[in-house]
């Protein structure tokens, strides 16, 4: 309820909302006061625990939010909007700042707090990016935004329909985990003599790498929005084949020394 206030206080205050896609009846839709608002509160309250979904491992929100920040200052730049630049460039250096700390060793820790603000920020600001810069494709959003949107959106999907559980009971399924637990820990060894933060550490940098799949397209492409359409096509079809092959034990050979043997871990999941 808290992270949907803050996503009306936005459209209220600053007049960040979702803007038309130019998709015809969804824009005349949009075009109603009461579901533009409603819209922009669904958006930035899921964008806020989206990021903090993917808050599993040590630097894994933070420099995927430090990205996601950099991308709107180059855009914002790229329009001249100074305003949006500025709060952006602090995003990166509050990202930042945090990383050096969290990273890899986990000193301190972002927290729910911190997971939401982080969600709020980005959010807000990509939603004003657009409504301020007519030149700005809408999906920039959507597109610039796209690994934590997917993860929780394939999380609920993954939860109500193929597992038949609530969507809002936690599991311990998430890429992340399955990253970790699959290939890191595994690899590092599991008799509990491997530094407890290195298999941790080192799980973060593969979904830094997926983020930018989308990320760096929304940012060459921010007044494109056939292209941004193909860049989240192409995040998607890369995030459902990566978790495909490793929850079944096929770890993609670019991964390395990390590929995982056929045998099957009995475990139960758990959140590491």
């Amino acid at each position: 309820m808290a992270t949907a206030f803050s996503g009306l206080l936005a459209w209220w205050l600053l007049g960040a909302k979702v803007a038309p896609l130019g998709m015809g009846v969804v824009d005349q839709v949009l075009g109603f006061t009461a579901v533009s608002l409603g819209v922009t509160m669904l958006f930035v309250a899921g964008l806020a625990n989206s990021v903090n979904i993917i808050d599993g491992m040590n630097g894994l929100a933070s420099m995927c939010s430090a990205i996601m920040f950099a991308a709107m200052t180059y855009v914002a730049l790229q329009v001249g909007d100074v305003f949006v630049a500025a709060m952006s460039v602090a995003g990166v250096g509050a990202c930042l700042g945090f990383f050096v700390w969290n990273y890899p060793r986990g000193l301190i820790f972002l927290g729910d707090g911190g997971a939401y603000l982080l969600g709020f920020w980005l959010s807000a600001l990509s939603l004003l990016l657009v409504a301020r810069n007519p030149s700005v494709s809408p999906l920039l959003p959507f597109t610039l935004l796209a690994y934590p949107m997917f993860e929780t959106l394939f999380t609920m999907y993954r939860r109500k329909v193929i597992r038949g559980r609530p969507m809002t009971l936690p599991d311990g399924i998430h890429l992340h985990t399955l990253i970790y637990r699959r290939l890191m820990r595994w690899a590092l060894g599991r008799d509990g003599s491997m530094e407890p933060t290195r298999g941790n550490s080192m799980t973060s940098p593969y979904l830094w790498v997926l983020s930018s799949v989308s990320v760096v397209p929304a940012t060459v492409f921010w007044d494109n929005s056939v292209a941004m359409l193909v860049a989240c096509g192409v995040f998607v079809l890369a995030y459902l084949s990566l978790y495909s092959r490793i929850v079944t034990f096929r770890t993609p050979s670019w991964m390395g020394r990390f590929r995982h043997s056929k045998q099957v871990d009995a475990e139960p999941e758990q959140q590491p």
